[in-house]
């Protein structure tokens, strides 16, 4: 049988009874058809992951008994994505990508081109928490309420630098930038700054560069849709300066989630 894998706010341990919640124990029951006593493997982004079984506790309720340790809790890459919002499906898609591709925070920026302003930042969350379930991540990105651009670059944190993704050709190419940085800015926390569908305006872009350590780049020749943008430099980065430049940890010979495989 293949092993559910559940993300949960509760506090994870060996004795733990995590409880879950509605729309899990509908999955668990009526999709996968789960009895009690089925395996399952829950994270909560704190405690690493563990293996425990399903226990019902009413027609819609049920709690997970947490047995043993799988997997301790890794350090990430403290990476943020910054984006213009896009329309509803593109936006889901990089909301799932992007946690796939190991993204610390999802913050929304409201920039002059922007065309969405509403972001429904729950759906965003679900749709971060689903993937984190179905490739085998630890933790769930932090999505943020959309921000106003100006606003952000006013409360910039100290010491994060922040890549720019500039379409004007004002920039080195991203792989020849990120492969020059020492091993100072490669263990710096990092933002990525997308613009939306037209990029940032010309006062956006003064704007961005002020920022003290703020690094333009170009993504190629091709215009690139804001969505593939966001993404292409994300992998990028994680190849260049993330984690993907660690070795891939070997999992368990039963380690296949139903709601994914490695």
């Amino acid at each position: 049988m293949s092993l559910s894998r559940l993300f949960v706010d509760a506090g994870l341990g060996a004795g733990v009874e995590a409880p879950l919640d509605e729309a899990q124990v509908h999955y668990l029951r009526h999709v996968m058809r789960r009895p009690d006593g089925a395996p399952l493997l829950l994270f909560n982004g704190r405690d690493g992951e563990w293996r425990g079984t399903l226990e019902s506790r009413g027609k819609k309720a049920a709690v997970a008994h947490i047995a043993e340790q799988t997997r301790e809790q890794l350090s990430e890459p403290d990476i943020w994505l910054c984006f213009a919002p896009l329309k509803r499906a593109r936006i889901d898609y990089v909301a799932e990508k992007a946690t796939e591709l190991g993204v610390a925070v999802l913050q929304p920026i409201v920039t002059h081109h922007t065309i969405v302003e509403r972001v429904n930042v729950e759906r965003l969350r679900a749709n971060a928490i689903e993937a984190a379930e179905q490739t085998e991540r630890l933790s769930v990105p932090e999505v943020r309420a959309p921000m106003e651009l100006g606003r952000l670059l006013g409360d910039w944190p100290t010491g994060r630098r922040l890549l720019v993704c500039d379409e004007t050709g004002g920039g080195p190419p991203i792989a020849q930038a990120l492969a020059s940085l020492d091993e100072a800015a490669r263990s710096a926390p990092w933002a990525i700054a997308i613009g939306p569908e037209g990029g940032f305006d010309a006062a956006e872009l003064s704007s961005l560069r002020r920022i003290k350590d703020v690094m333009a780049v170009g993504l190629g020749p091709r215009i690139l849709r804001a969505d593939t943008a966001a993404l292409a430099a994300l992998a990028c980065w994680q190849a260049l300066v993330g984690d993907w430049q660690r070795p891939t940890p070997r999992l368990h010979a039963d380690y296949r989630t139903s709601r994914g495989t490695v």
